[in-house]
C-alpha cells in the first residue's frame, strides 16, 4: 500500500495555489468540505465587505449608488466573469436572474428565431437534451417546447462518459432548432467536447445553448473562439458567491438584437427611464435583464474573481486536475476492494471538478459523514460526489474525506 498521507502532503508542498487556501473562512467543526461544486466556501473578508456596503454604498450613499456604480454592476460583473472565465469578450456576458430564469429566456429566444425563419426557411420543431441532464434544465425543455409546440428530443448517453459528439449527431436534422447540454455533468463530471459538438450543431443549422454551472471558474474555455451561441452558469459553485447568488448568461455578440427575450422589464428597455408606453429593447446585452438587479447578491463574488484572476485559470485547472487524479488514485487503494464503484470518466481530460462514486449504503454513509464535520453531498441513487474546489481545498484535506468514506462504510 502506498502511503497516501505522504503523497497528499508531499503535492500540496509542490502545489503553487496552496496559500489561496488561507483566504477562505474555516468552517468550525468541518474537517473535510468537499461539496465546493454545490455551494463555494465564503472568503474570510466576506463579512467585512457586506458590512461595509451596508455602511457606505447603501447606508451613506443610499439611492446614489445607483448613478454612482449600481446601474453598470450587471454589465461590469459580466464582463469580468467573461475575461476571467469563458474566453468571451466585453459586451456578451450580464449577470442577471437566477439560473433557472436565464435558461428560460435564452430558450425561448431561441425558439421564437427558430419558428420565424428568414426568407424561404423551414421552421424547426425540436429542442435536444440530455434525459439525465440536471432537473432544471430538463423541466424548462419541456415546459418551452409545451408554449412553442415543439418537441423534445431526448439523448441517452452513457452515464459515466457523458454526452458526445457521436451521440448529438445521431439526432441532429432540419428538424433541430436548439441543442441545449451541460458543459460538465453534474453527476459524473464528464466533461463535454464544447467546441466539436458546437461546430456540429451549426453544421445542422441549429443553435447552441450551454449551461456551465458545473465549469465556470475551474475549467477554461473559449466561448467566442468556439462559435458558442448562448450560455448560462451559476455563481455560487466554483464562482463562491454565497447560496442563491445570481447567475449570469452570455449572448454572442451578433445574436443580440436578434433574439428577443420573453421577459419585458424596464431594465432591458432601450431608455430604461423614458417610461414609455411601448417597449423597445436595448440593442446591448442588457436586453437580457428584466427587473432590478439583486445588488446586495452581486458582492461576495467579486472577491473569488479577484483570487481567479491573481491565480490564473489555467492553473486553477491544473490543481482540479491534480485533485481529482488524486482522488481516484486514493479511492482505486482503498474504496475500490470495498466494492465502490468509481462513476467519473479516468481520464482528467473528459473530467471536471469533481468525481462520484457509488455504493448502495451511501445515503446511510453521508448521513455519518456530514455528522462527523465530513461534507461531501450525497445524489440519486447512490453516488457521493467528492466536489473538490481548487483554490481553497488540498490534497490532505482531499484525503481526509476519502478516508472517511472507507472508515464509515466499514462501520456500517
Amino acid at each position: 500500500m502506498t502511503d497516501l498521507l505522504a503523497t497528499a502532503r508531499a503535492l500540496d508542498a509542490a502545489d503553487p495555489l496552496h496559500a489561496h487556501i488561507d483566504a477562505f473562512a474555516p468552517a468550525p467543526g468541518v474537517t473535510a468540505y468537499l461539496d465546493g461544486n454545490s455551494l463555494g466556501r465564503p472568503l474570510r473578508d466576506i463579512p467585512e465587505k457586506l458590512a461595509a456596503f451596508v455602511r457606505e454604498d447603501w447606508g451613506t450613499r443610499l439611492i446614489r449608488s445607483w448613478d454612482e456604480q449600481w446601474m453598470d454592476l450587471p454589465m461590469v460583473l459580466g464582463d469580468r466573469i467573461g475575461t476571467l472565465a469563458l474566453g468571451a469578450a466585453p459586451g456578451q456576458t450580464v449577470v442577471a436572474d437566477s439560473t433557472s430564469v436565464l435558461i428560460y429566456k435564452l430558450m425561448r429566444a431561441a425558439l421564437r428565431q427558430a419558428q420565424s425563419p428568414s426568407e424561404g426557411g423551414t421552421p424547426r420543431t425540436e429542442i435536444v437534451i440530455e434525459a439525465g441532464n440536471f432537473p432544471t434544465d430538463r423541466f424548462l425543455a419541456e415546459g418551452v417546447a409545451a408554449e412553442t409546440g415543439m418537441t423534445v428530443v431526448w439523448l441517452e448517453p452513457d452515464p459515466v462518459d457523458g454526452v458526445t459528439l457521436s451521440d448529438v449527431d445521431a439526432v441532429l436534422s432540419d428538424r433541430t432548432a436548439l441543442v441545449a447540454l451541460s458543459h460538465v455533468d453534474y453527476r459524473s463530471g464528464a466533461l463535454a467536447d464544447m467546441p466539436a459538438i458546437t461546430d456540429a450543431v451549426h453544421a445542422a443549422g441549429a443553435l447552441m445553448m450551454w449551461d456551465l454551472c458545473h465549469s465556470a471558474g475551474v475549467i477554461p474555455m473559449q466561448l467566442d473562439q468556439w462559435g458558442v451561441d448562448m450560455a448560462v452558469g451559476c455563481t455560487y459553485k466554483y464562482l463562491n458567491g454565497g447560496p442563491g447568488s445570481p447567475a449570469f448568461a452570455y449572448l454572442r455578440r451578433d445574436l443580440q438584437g436578434v433574439l428577443l427575450q420573453p421577459i419585458q422589464g424596464w431594465w432591458s428597455a432601450a431608455d430604461i427611464f423614458a417610461m414609455g408606453r411601448e417597449y423597445v429593447p436595448a440593442s446591448d446585452i442588457r436586453q437580457l435583464l428584466s427587473g432590478t438587479p439583486p445588488v446586495t447578491s452581486m458582492i461576495a463574488m467579486q472577491g473569488m474573481l479577484d483570487l481567479i484572476e491573481q491565480a490564473s485559470l489555467d492553473a486553477v485547472r491544473a490543481k482540479s486536475v491534480s485533485l481529482t487524479d488524486f482522488a481516484v488514485a486514493a479511492y482505486d487503494e482503498v474504496l475500490a476492494p470495498l466494492d465502490v464503484r468509481l462513476l467519473s470518466p479516468r481520464d482528467a481530460a473528459r473530467r471536471g471538478g469533481h468525481i462520484t462514486i457509488g455504493h448502495p449504503e451511501f445515503r446511510t454513509v453521508t448521513q455519518r459523514l456530514w455528522a462527523d464535520g465530513v461534507i461531501p453531498d450525497f445524489r440519486f441513487p447512490d453516488g457521493i460526489r467528492l466536489g473538490l474546489s481548487p483554490l481553497s481545498t488540498s490534497h490532505e484535506e482531499t484525503l481526509v474525506g476519502v478516508l472517511a468514506v472507507r472508515d464509515a462504510l466499514t462501520a456500517a
